[in-house]
C-alpha cells in the first residue's frame, strides 16, 4: 500500500494558505511530502495569474522544478474538464507538451475522455481513470483502454460504501486507488487500507486531519495517511 499526494487542485490560498500554486512552491512541496512518506504527486499547473492550466510553459516548469527536486518522483497532472471545459484542446495541450510528466489523470465522466486519454497514451504518457460512480466504471471496462490504465482512480464524494460499489466493477488486474473528498475523506482511506489499496491525500481533497484538526500542510496530510494504512506492529 502507498500513498500518493494531490498538491493543490483546484483550491486557493483563500481556502487555505499552504496550497501551492508556482513551480517552485509545488517542487518545494514535493520534497516535503517524498520525506513523509508520498510516493508519487499530483499536481495542477497554475499560470502567472494563478488560473489552473494545461499550457506547455506552465505544465514543463512545474515538471522540471519537481523532477530537479527530487528526482525519480512520479509527477502526474490533471487533465480535468475545469482548466477546460474543452476536450478536443485538451488533447491539444498534451500533443504539445515537451516536458510531459509521467501520468496524467483523466476523468471517465467527461466528455470527449476517449480522446483525451487517446492523446496521452499516444504521447507515450501513463493514464490512470478517474471513476467517481459505478457507471464510470463500466464505461472503462467496456472500452479498449482498460488494461491500459495505470491504475484506476476511485474517486467518492460519499463514503467507503460509494468506493466499494465502484470498486468491484474494476477489472481484475488493474491496480486501484482510492480517495475521498472532505469530510468523508478518512473514511474512504481508512476502508482502502483494510482492502489493502493505495490512497491519495493532500490539500485538493481535504484540508483537516482525522482528528478533525485543520493541517498545517500537504507534508501533514500524507504523514496522517501513512500511520492510518501502516499494518499493526
Amino acid at each position: 500500500m502507498a500513498v500518493k499526494a494531490c498538491l493543490n487542485g483546484g483550491r486557493t490560498r483563500a481556502e487555505h494558505p499552504a496550497v501551492p500554486q508556482s513551480p517552485a512552491e509545488l517542487a518545494s512541496d514535493a520534497i516535503a511530502v517524498r520525506r513523509a512518506g508520498a510516493f508519487a504527486v499530483h499536481l495542477h499547473p497554475r499560470d502567472s495569474d494563478g488560473r489552473q492550466t494545461m499550457n506547455a510553459a506552465a505544465c514543463g516548469a512545474a515538471v522540471e522544478a519537481i523532477r530537479a527536486a527530487v528526482p525519480g518522483l512520479p509527477i502526474g497532472l490533471s487533465t480535468a474538464e475545469t482548466i477546460d471545459p474543452d476536450p478536443f484542446a485538451r488533447a491539444a495541450a498534451i500533443r504539445s507538451w515537451r516536458r510531459p510528466p509521467d501520468f496524467v489523470s483523466v476523468n471517465v465522466s467527461e466528455l470527449g475522455w476517449a480522446g483525451v486519454v487517446r492523446a496521452a497514451l499516444h504521447a507515450g504518457i501513463a493514464v490512470e481513470a478517474g471513476l467517481a460512480t459505478p457507471a464510470d466504471a463500466e464505461q472503462i471496462t467496456a472500452s479498449p483502454f482498460a488494461h491500459q490504465l495505470v491504475r484506476a482512480l476511485v474517486e467518492v464524494d460519499g463514503g467507503a460504501d460509494d468506493a466499494r460499489a465502484i470498486a468491484g466493477l474494476v477489472p481484475a488486474g488493474i491496480p486501484q486507488l482510492w480517495h475521498g473528498f472532505g469530510e468523508l475523506t478518512w473514511e474512504v482511506i481508512s476502508a482502502a487500507a483494510h482492502a489493502g489499496i493505495d490512497v491519495r491525500v493532500g490539500l485538493e481533497d481535504v484540508f483537516v486531519l482525522p482528528d478533525g484538526r485543520t493541517a498545517a500542510d500537504n507534508a501533514e496530510l500524507v504523514a496522517a495517511a501513512v500511520e492510518l494504512i501502516a499494518p499493526p506492529s
